[in-house]
């Protein structure tokens, strides 16, 4: 196995205003784009060629990451005009593959941090002779995901797409969005339209008597579709709890970039992340956050399993909490922001205008 499709074309409207500037794969983790976490452990797999199925601010993509060879890679970048789904995606990029009719090829979606064992994926898809490979992973509340029951040979026997009824929760097993496919089965999937490999591909192929497989794997697993996630993913990845050879410096409490200051006196905790050219001030407490190039925190500041967005700027004193800042946004001094408060790029919160709290 030596090639593999990334999907990358998504909005990642959840995200926002992270992705008002930036496609959701663009988004730093951990000091580096997140996508590059995902090429890197493509290419400590195995694979050499990676083709990118980009849609959404396409144009962002290859100018970051060129041809691959920096990684190790030949990466070719292939847009949709129109959004196609998951199975449209694959489907649309297929010319770009050179693999034979029954060779393997590893897919996943740009928007998942996991310590899957990819070579164990495809040595089950081999094995097993199977069509499709599927990881699956176990959640305690599946009412979100796919759910994927299996006999007990790993066989996929159907696909559940978010049940609610109890009684339909027959397995907490899910689809945790990495496959392998046998070449020759991308080309069934219909050119031309949006197809779901999730909701039309899977129980196509099912109905059809395809061999459809599924690994568990409960390594660790997380979706970074909200911002919160997003938040705990590049926590996870500096303290060195999710695997990525693209992390840039050694696993710990902080991963603080070149150029970047910090106040001898600040304190820095939790998988902190502080970007080039960030400044933080005296005194400031930072905890499980992100603080993206060119922000400021200043002295004071309180700031736990935040985002903050480059440029921006948090003002003396402030304490955020659970919050995303936008791009260039200023939050002025004494302001208090707690659990899921989103302020957009370039906004500006004067001093001491929000809070949840008293002010004495």
């Amino acid at each position: 196995m030596t090639e593999a499709i990334l999907l990358v074309g998504g909005r990642g409207t959840r995200l926002r205003p992270l992705t008002v500037r930036t496609p959701k794969p663009m988004v730093p983790a951990a000091g580096v784009p997140f996508l590059t976490h995902q090429l890197a452990r493509a290419r400590a797999a195995g694979v050499e060629h990676i083709v990118l199925a980009t849609s959404y601010l396409a144009e962002v993509f290859e100018p970051y990451f060129g041809d691959g060879s920096s990684l190790g890679l030949h990466i070719e970048y292939v847009t949709e005009e129109e959004p196609l789904g998951t199975g449209g995606a694959i489907r649309n990029v297929a010319s770009r593959l050179r693999s034979g009719p029954d060779d393997p090829v590893l897919i996943f979606n740009g928007d998942i941090l996991t310590g899957l064992d990819i070579p164990a994926l495809v040595t089950t898809h081999e094995t097993t002779g199977a069509d499709v490979s599927l990881h699956l992973t176990r959640v305690e509340d599946p009412r979100a995901f796919g759910l994927v029951p299996t006999d007990a040979t790993g066989r996929v026997t159907a696909f559940l797409e978010k049940p609610q009824s109890p009684e339909k929760i027959v397995t907490d097993q899910i689809n945790a969005g990495a496959y392998v496919f046998r070449r020759s089965v991308i080309d069934t999937i219909p050119a031309g339209r949006p197809v779901s490999v999730e909701r039309e591909t899977f129980p196509e192929l099912l109905a059809t008597g395809a061999h459809l497989q599924g690994m568990v794997d409960s390594t660790y697993w997380l979706d970074l579709g909200t911002p919160q996630a997003f938040v705990r993913g590049s926590a996870d990845l500096v303290l060195g709890r999710a695997p990525s050879p693209a992390v840039p410096g050694r696993c710990g409490d902080r991963l603080v970039l070149p150029t970047a200051t910090v106040a001898p006196d600040a304190k820095l905790t939790g998988g902190t992340v502080i970007g080039e050219g960030a400044r933080i001030g005296e005194g400031a407490r930072i905890t499980g956050s992100t603080v993206l190039a060119g922000a400021v925190v200043e002295p004071g500041a309180v700031v736990t399993d935040s985002f903050v967005g480059a440029g921006a700027r948090i003002g003396e004193r402030t304490v955020l909490t659970g919050t995303v800042i936008g791009d260039g946004a200023v939050v002025g001094p004494d302001n208090e922001l707690r659990d899921g408060v989103r302020v957009w790029c370039d906004a500006r919160i004067p001093a001491a205008t929000l809070r949840f709290s008293s002010d004495q």
